[in-house]
């Protein structure tokens, strides 16, 4: 099945949040903006903190917002009560009732809307075969791992047909590879229901690869949109930068000659990159966009450097160097280009990375 076509068209959207503002005590949400378009898989990424599960719960009606308005599906829903919002929100600590078996959790939204008992059957059958908990739906939650919570969780939410699917965190309390099962339901759901969905994480690699787009929060506030590629490889302020894992920041000033700019960091290092900016700048280089050889580098790239190993990082699929380049230099290669490069901390390297890697703030 071909993957949900998300509309691209701005003035249709499913939700849109205006100047939303909200002060919770430890927590606020500052006249706060966003719109998601209909079947968007959008992820909000943000440090703890940062209003990310709040703003979902001024969403669902948990909490009612001081200023501004919540527009979902053409609906003014600022003041609604939550029954009265086609929405449903899964917690990463599944909140399933304790006293019902996993089929009566499933049909507990549907009864309590007094839907006919065979119409209840009808719409939660697709949702179990969905999740393929068909072997579960006797059993109770203490009985459960974490993942098989999740499943019946996601199911009693999709049986009630949300216009929005609000998923604060939903594999954060589950080991790996339990997470990767869920990511995965996760995109099956998407691609098979089309519904919008609205998920919250702090995860860089869950936000790359579930989001259509993704929406950077930080002090209660959508500080920057876009795909991830837009996100993680131009972000539009220091902030972002590091959050992203933009792990190459330094000062500098550029000049600009026919679209090519010119930087030089404070050490006396000159760098290209394409851009207008003039002045003074933050150069950001992330780490997966440096090539690292034991020899010079005969390529395209326009900016190469010579430095010496100064730190070492395994990481779970990855090795990430510290290199002394005149600045603290850090790129991320494969163990097996390390193991084959007989790499070590003390070893003389080049670096090299083209003129686009290099984004200016």
């Amino acid at each position: 099945m071909e993957e949900p076509k998300f509309i691209e068209d701005k003035e249709i959207t499913m939700l849109q949040i205006t100047d939303l503002t909200a002060n919770l005590g430890e927590f606020s949400l500052n006249n706060l903006n966003l719109h998601v378009q209909p079947g968007e898989y959008f992820v909000i990424l943000g440090p703890t903190g940062a209003g990310k599960t709040i703003l979902l719960e001024l969403i669902a009606g948990i909490y009612s917002a001081d200023e501004g308005k919540i527009i979902l599906h053409y609906q003014d829903i600022t003041n609604k009560p939550p029954r009265d919002r086609p929405v449903s929100m899964v917690y990463q600590d599944y909140m399933l009732f304790p006293h019902l078996t996993v089929k009566e959790n499933i049909r507990f939204g549907l009864e309590s809307e007094k839907y006919p008992k065979n119409q209840i059957d009808e719409k939660i059958t697709p949702m179990i075969d969905l999740l393929n908990i068909s072997d579960l739906l006797h059993r109770y939650p203490r009985t459960l791992s974490g993942g098989e919570k999740q499943r019946a969780t996601l199911a009693r939410s999709l049986v009630m047909d949300p216009k929005l699917l609000l998923l604060d965190e939903p594999v954060s309390a589950l080991d790996v590879p339990t997470q990767e099962t869920i990511r995965w339901e996760l995109k099956k759901i998407h691609k098979e229901t089309s519904v919008t969905i609205m998920h919250v994480t702090h995860s860089r690699e869950e936000a790359i690869r579930l989001g259509n787009r993704i929406g950077i929060m930080n002090n209660g506030k959508i500080v920057q949109t876009g795909d991830s590629s837009q996100v993680f490889k131009e972000p539009n302020s220091e902030f972002v930068a590091h959050f992203v894992g933009t792990e190459n920041i330094f000062d500098g000033k550029a000049r600009v000659d026919d679209g090519i700019a010119e930087i030089e960091l404070e050490n006396g290092i000159k760098l290209v990159a394409l851009s207008n900016k003039t002045g003074p700048v933050k150069v950001c280089i992330r780490p997966e966009e440096i090539i690292v050889s034991t020899k010079h580098i005969e390529a395209s790239e326009r900016n190469n450097l010579k430095g010496k190993i100064i730190g070492v990082s395994e990481r779970e699929i990855t090795i990430q160097l510290r290199a002394d380049v005149g600045v603290d230099l850090v790129a991320t290669i494969t163990k097996k280009s390390y193991s084959d490069m007989e790499l070590k901390v003390g070893k003389e390297i080049y670096l090299a990375f083209k003129a686009t890697a290099v984004h200016l703030i």
